[in-house]
C-alpha cells in the first residue's frame, strides 16, 4: 500500500438537515399558541413579514376543510377521505388562519367548536375576537392577598410584620408550612409572639387557614361551627381510624352511639380540608383546542382553530420599494435573504396546517366509532397505522400529535388520547383498546352494590363475560390508573358514606 498523499473523487449520499428543514420539523411539534409566539418573533426580526390585516389582503387559494365521509356500501368505520383542494406549489401571501378555516364551506356548520358554545348556526366556529377564555379564568385575589388585607385590618406594628412573614409561608391549600421557632429566631422575637400572630391568622377567612396539619384545620372549622366538644375532639384526633372506617373503635373512643357517630362523621365530611384552594392567585391555565371536529351529513368535518392562528403576510410591495433604491452588495444579500426566509416560513406554516389536518382526519376515520358511540368503541391504534395510511413517517405523526388538542361534541381530547394499546378479545374476535377496558372497569365499579364490593377477581370474570381477555394484574393496574381504590378501601369508604 502506498503511503504517498493523493487526491480521490468519491460519490456518496447523505441526509443534510438544513436550517429550513429543522424549522419545518420544529413547527410541526408546536401547538397553535406556541406558533403564535414563533410568528411574533419572526415578524419582529423580518421587515417583510406582517401579522394581521384584513381578509381582502390575504392572497392564496383556500383549499377548504377536510371531510371524513362515511361510505354506506360498507359497514360503519369504512370511511373515505375527501380532500377539497390541493396544496399550492410556490409560497404566496397566505393568511395562515384561513387555511382550512374561515371563509370556507366549514363556516356554515353550526357548532363546529365541538360543543364549546362559541359558535352559532350558520356562523363561524368562533366569535370574531375568538373565544373569551379569560372569562372563565381565575381573576380574584390570591389567598396571600386576601390574608394580608385581613392582617392589615386586625394587626399593627410588630405583630403585623410577624403575621406578614407567616402568611408568606402559607401554602395555596391554606396550611402553614414553616417553623414557628425558625421565624422567631430569624425575626429576633419571642416564640410566644409568633404563636399569637399565627393564632390571629387562624381566625381569618377562610376558616381553617393557617393550620399546621389536617387535624388542626378541621378543629378550627369545628370550633367556628360550635361543634368542637370532647367527642368531636377525640374523633378529629383519630382521623386514621376514620380513614380506615373503624367504626366500632371510634364509638368506644368517642363514647357515643351509632346515631351520634354518624352525625359527627357527616359534620366532619362537610368541612373543607383545603380551605385555601377556593382562592386563585394565578390565572387558570386553559387548554385551547387546536382542532375542531363536527358532524356533517354522513361524516365529519375537521378544521383548524382559527382563533389561535394570527394572519401572516409577505409584504412584497415593501420588498419592491426597498430593492428599487440604491444598495450595496451586503444590503441586497440581506434583503434577498429576508424574502426567502419569509416565503419559506409562510410555506412551512401552510404545509404544517395541511399535515395536521391530514393526520387528524385519519384519526377521525380510524376512531369513527368513538365519535359516534363513545369511549367504549375506541379502537386500538398506533402511530405506525396512521403513518402508513397517510404515507408519512411515524416520527412526523408523533410530532403532529404532540401538545395538540381536539374538540368535539364529546369533549376536549389530546390527540395522543386516540392511540391506545390493544386487549385481545376473549372470543378471538377483534381486539379492543385499553381505554375501552378502563371505561368498562370504571362503569362496573360505579354500579357495584355497597353491600357486595367487587374484587379484582370478580371484575376479571365480569370482563371476560363482556368479551375482554384480561388478567387480574392488568385489572389492578388499570383500576389504580383510574384512581380507584381496592375492594377493601372501597368497602371502608362505602361504610363511612352510609354511616
Amino acid at each position: 500500500m502506498s503511503l504517498a498523499p493523493r487526491l480521490d473523487l468519491r460519490q456518496s449520499q447523505s441526509l443534510v438537515m438544513t436550517p429550513q428543514l429543522q424549522q419545518a420539523i420544529r413547527l410541526l411539534a408546536l401547538s397553535n399558541l406556541e406558533i403564535e409566539g414563533v410568528i411574533a418573533e419572526e415578524v419582529e426580526r423580518n421587515p417583510l413579514l406582517e401579522s394581521g390585516g384584513s381578509d381582502d389582503a390575504a392572497g392564496g387559494d383556500d383549499p377548504g376543510p377536510i371531510e371524513v365521509t362515511l361510505t354506506r356500501d360498507e359497514p360503519a368505520g369504512a370511511d373515505e377521505l375527501v380532500l377539497i383542494g390541493e396544496a399550492s406549489g410556490e409560497a404566496v401571501d397566505i393568511d395562515v388562519a384561513d387555511v382550512f378555516i374561515d371563509d370556507g364551506p366549514g363556516d356554515a356548520i353550526g357548532g363546529l367548536d365541538g360543543g364549546l358554545g362559541a359558535g352559532g348556526a350558520g356562523g363561524s366556529a368562533l366569535p370574531e375576537d375568538g373565544f373569551d377564555f379569560d372569562a372563565v379564568a381565575a381573576d380574584g385575589p390570591s389567598l396571600a392577598d386576601h390574608l394580608l388585607a385581613q392582617a392589615g385590618a386586625a394587626l399593627s406594628g410588630p405583630a403585623l410584620f410577624i403575621a406578614q412573614q407567616l402568611i408568606d409561608q402559607i401554602s395555596e391549600s391554606g396550611y402553614f408550612t414553616g417553623s414557628l421557632l425558625d421565624v422567631a429566631n430569624r425575626l429576633g422575637v419571642s416564640l410566644a409572639e409568633v404563636e399569637a400572630a399565627l393564632a390571629t391568622i387562624q381566625t381569618f377567612d377562610p376558616t381553617g387557614v393557617g393550620a399546621r396539619n389536617l387535624a388542626e384545620c378541621l378543629a378550627l372549622q369545628a370550633k367556628e361551627a360550635d361543634r368542637y366538644d370532647p367527642c368531636m375532639a377525640r374523633l378529629i384526633d383519630n382521623l386514621d381510624l376514620v380513614a380506615r372506617g373503624a367504626l366500632p373503635q371510634l364509638r368506644r373512643l368517642c363514647e357515643v352511639d351509632d346515631e351520634d357517630l354518624a352525625d359527627m362523621i357527616r359534620e366532619l365530611r362537610s368541612y373543607d380540608p383545603k380551605p385555601g384552594c377556593r382562592y386563585g392567585g394565578e390565572t387558570a391555565a386553559t387548554v385551547v383546542p387546536d382542532l375542531f371536529v363536527a358532524r356533517r351529513g354522513g361524516g365529519w368535518a375537521v378544521e383548524i382553530n382559527s382563533a389561535t392562528l394570527p394572519r401572516l403576510l409577505v409584504n412584497r410591495a415593501y420588498y419592491v420599494e426597498l430593492s428599487g433604491g440604491r444598495q450595496d452588495k451586503a444590503s441586497r444579500a440581506w434583503l434577498t435573504e429576508c424574502l426567502a426566509s419569509a416565503n419559506w416560513l409562510v410555506k412551512a406554516l401552510d404545509q404544517r396546517q395541511r399535515t395536521i389536518i391530514k393526520v387528524a382526519a385519519e384519526i377521525v376515520k380510524q376512531q369513527e366509532g368513538f365519535f359516534r358511540e363513545g369511549v367504549a368503541h375506541l379502537r386500538p391504534l398506533t402511530l405506525r397505522q396512521v403513518a402508513d395510511a397517510i404515507e408519512m413517517h411515524e416520527s412526523t405523526v408523533s410530532r403532529v400529535t404532540s401538545n395538540k388538542y381536539l374538540s368535539c361534541a364529546r369533549g376536549l381530547f389530546e390527540l395522543k388520547y386516540f392511540f391506545t394499546s390493544a386487549i385481545q378479545a376473549a372470543d378471538g374476535g377483534e381486539a379492543v383498546s385499553a381505554a375501552a377496558v378502563k371505561n368498562a372497569i370504571k362503569t362496573l365499579i360505579a354500579a357495584e352494590d355497597p353491600r357486595k364490593i367487587l374484587s379484582d377477581d370478580t371484575l376479571v370474570e365480569m370482563l371476560n363475560g363482556k368479551g375482554f381477555d384480561i388478567a387480574r394484574r392488568t385489572v389492578a393496574k388499570y383500576r389504580e390508573a383510574l384512581g380507584i381504590g381496592s375492594s377493601v378501601q372501597r368497602r371502608r369508604q362505602k361504610a363511612l358514606q352510609g354511616a
